[in-house]
């Protein structure tokens, strides 16, 4: 009995933390970088207290947010390198799933990737030491490292190919990362454009030894 009450328990607390994500989701849809703790406890109908009590502080909210999203993203990526296409279709697939993500949700991705400077959350951010371009870099390593799993199953790349697949997706996700915040912000060209021209960067070499691949490789 004790152990089914504690189970009906703690799937109360991860159905409210659920609902809690989304309440902090629909802010950081509306006010991007600038969510505030108040905002967001606001959205949930519930108070400050409350909401600490739950993440601890903005920096917990921050990552229990980075994971949700992380996960939905990687989810895509993985399924984009496994489309049933040809090799470099399924790299700008890859590539075109990051940056359609980024375009679809900017303020998701600004609240993730940027500090609101301009905000009074600030301040609230300042006291509690929590730096988004600290919480950010794990996020970004995450991803990296998901990727040279991706790479290091799919391509065969000689010897020493876990080290040199880890270099590939951490590569690759940087390069993802600079290239998508910079079109975000300026819009120099269009997403397919963008795309392409980064596929022909990881063209060469990735061709080559996606080539000794037998079956649906990378």
């Amino acid at each position: 009995m004790e152990t089914t009450q504690q189970t009906d328990h703690e799937r109360s607390a991860e159905r409210r933390r659920r609902e809690l994500l989304e309440a902090a989701d629909r802010v950081v849809l509306r006010d991007g970088p600038g969510a505030s703790m108040n905002a967001i406890a606001a959205e949930a109908g519930i108070t400050k207290p409350i909401l600490y009590r739950h993440f601890g502080d903005k920096g917990g909210l921050y990552r229990a947010l980075a994971k949700r999203h992380t996960d939905a993203l990687l989810d895509s990526l993985r399924a984009a390198v496994d489309a049933p296409a040809d090799r470099r279709e399924r790299v700008e697939a890859t590539l075109d799933t990051y940056l359609a993500a980024i375009e679809a949700r900017p303020q998701v991705y600004r609240f993730l990737m940027h500090p609101a400077e301009d905000r009074p959350e600030v301040q609230e951010v300042t006291e509690q030491g929590f730096d988004v371009g600290r919480h950010s870099a794990p996020l970004l390593r995450r991803l990296g490292e998901e990727l040279a799993k991706v790479i290091y199953d799919r391509v065969d790349l000689g010897p020493a190919s876990e080290q040199l697949a880890r270099v590939w997706g951490h590569g690759i996700v940087g390069m993802m990362h600079a290239a998508g915040d910079w079109w975000l912000g300026e819009r120099p060209c269009s997403r397919e454009e963008l795309v392409k021209s980064l596929a022909d960067l990881l063209w060469g070499r990735l061709a080559v030894a996606a080539d000794r691949v037998d079956g649906p490789g990378f």
